[in-house]
């Protein structure tokens, strides 16, 4: 049997070191502990207890338990999530809330009043406000805005509401929401002014299209004076995206019953007249683009 005395026992080996350096002065036990591979392992560990003894060296902080993981979204959570973006106004985006509210208010006031949800007539739209040549031009000019907000049929609203949304995000958090309300009533009036130039017989024309080609017009005009923060490539992309989207929609609109001369009109308001004027005072972004 080892007859060793046990290290706390009066007498052994350890306690005989305690007393030794609980002798020594601080700078004494500093210098051990902070040199101790210079000496026996035994030397350095009796130091810094000697000095934890004194509370001249914190215990061993102990480690922090781990954070709870946050709980994983549902479906559902995500779908009330992005509903209550798209429709409740909030300080980053208060005007496309504010007009797809609008938009959408008009068309549900329209089919409980018996308009068809999907194929309402000409004199129904005629009723609510649509842009018609023989009214518009003889007393009733406020038809260039109001036709901005009446849709022909359920279709016709999601396709220009769903436009308005994305363009809305991009530009909106931007040029601000006054600026933007703005460029999109005034890009509607210019569209539906260079309609009934275009068609002297006769028009009777709804829907914001050419409010919406408005904004992307306004768009390109930020992309284009590189006032939207994005380095080389992700620019060209998304001027090649506005360029694709606008020729895109032009060119289906050569078929069907599609007003195109509200949309050019719509869409040169927004790059020539009502997108320039917009960045007149605009704040410089705070970030920076890497574009040279």
């Amino acid at each position: 049997m080892d007859s060793s005395a046990p290290d706390n026992l009066p007498g052994s080996t350890a306690a005989l070191a305690a007393q030794l350096f609980a002798q020594k002065t601080e700078a004494e036990l500093l210098y051990l502990a902070q040199n101790a591979a210079r000496y026996p392992p035994a030397v350095g560990a009796a130091a810094v207890a000697e000095l934890r003894r004194r509370e001249l060296l914190p215990d061993a902080a102990r480690p922090a338990p781990p954070l709870p993981l946050p709980a994983a979204e549902t479906w559902s959570q995500l779908i009330g999530q992005l509903l209550r973006g798209l429709f409740i106004p909030s300080r980053r985006f208060l005007a496309t809330p504010l007009l797809l509210d609008l938009n959408l208010l008009v068309f549900g006031l329209m089919v409980l009043s018996g308009v068809s949800a999907s194929n309402p007539t000409a004199h129904q739209l005629v009723l609510w406000g649509s842009n018609v040549s023989g009214l518009t031009l003889h007393g009733q000019p406020w038809r260039l805005l109001t036709c901005l907000f009446v849709h022909a049929g359920m279709s016709h609203l999601l396709l220009n509401m769903f436009s308005l949304w994305l363009l809305g995000l991009l530009v909106e958090d931007r040029v601000g929401p006054l600026r933007l309300l703005l460029v999109y009533l005034a890009c509607g009036v210019g569209g539906s002014l260079a309609s009934l130039w275009w068609h002297a017989d006769g028009i009777n024309s709804v829907g914001a299209s050419g409010a919406i080609f408005g904004l992307y017009g306004l768009l390109l005009v930020l992309l284009i004076g590189k006032k939207l923060v994005l380095d080389k490539s992700d620019r060209r992309a998304m001027l090649g995206l506005v360029l694709y989207l606008v020729f895109s929609n032009l060119l289906s609109g050569l078929t069907g019953n599609i007003d195109n001369a509200a949309h050019l009109g719509g869409l040169a308001t927004g790059l020539f007249i009502a997108g320039p004027l917009a960045l007149i005072g605009l704040r410089p972004h705070l970030a920076v683009s890497s574009e040279q």
